[in-house]
């Protein structure tokens, strides 16, 4: 598992919650993430970028980008495991701040996460993020359509942000 540099110009769902977990690596490293649960998200300008070493040939970096001139990439349950999240501005509507993990109403828990059903969460009917930029280590969709893919491997580091 490796941290990704996500921006998006702008994430925006329907049903949105976020709770806290642990992520596990293959080599047993435990990586404490905060979930970002996104029943119905639209997403602009999509660039996500994640540097691999290769013995030898050293650093290169996979980059996707999506859903630039328009066409915004879909996704439905979307989960977002992250550290860190920075952006311009950020509206939640109707959002409720403080509720219990086994209490949420509005989104849902991934199925695959172990979470405490009495740790900290909160939910919104919906949100909108502007210039999100995101250090992410796992991302998962029921569906993901990205609009305008393209995807590729340079050596060197080119990071999204």
């Amino acid at each position: 598992m490796v941290a990704t540099g996500t921006p998006d110009r702008r994430l925006s769902s329907e049903i949105f919650a976020n709770y806290a977990t642990v992520d596990v690596a293959k080599n047993g490293k435990r990586i404490p993430v905060s979930v970002s649960a996104l029943e119905n998200a639209k997403i602009t300008d999509r660039c996500q970028s994640v540097p691999v070493h290769f013995p030898v040939l050293g650093t290169s970096t996979m980059t996707l980008k999506a859903g630039g001139s328009g066409a915004a990439v879909k996704a439905k349950n979307l989960y977002i495991d992250m550290t860190d999240l920075q952006a311009k501005s950020g509206t939640f509507n109707n959002v409720d701040i403080g509720v219990a993990t086994g209490s949420i109403t509005k989104g849902q828990v991934n199925p695959k996460d172990h979470v405490d059903p009495d740790g900290y969460a909160q939910q919104a009917d919906s949100i909108e993020i502007i210039d999100a930029h995101q250090r992410v280590w796992a991302t998962s969709a029921g569906t993901f359509e990205l609009a305008g893919l393209h995807m590729n491997i340079a050596a060197g580091r080119h990071d999204c942000f």
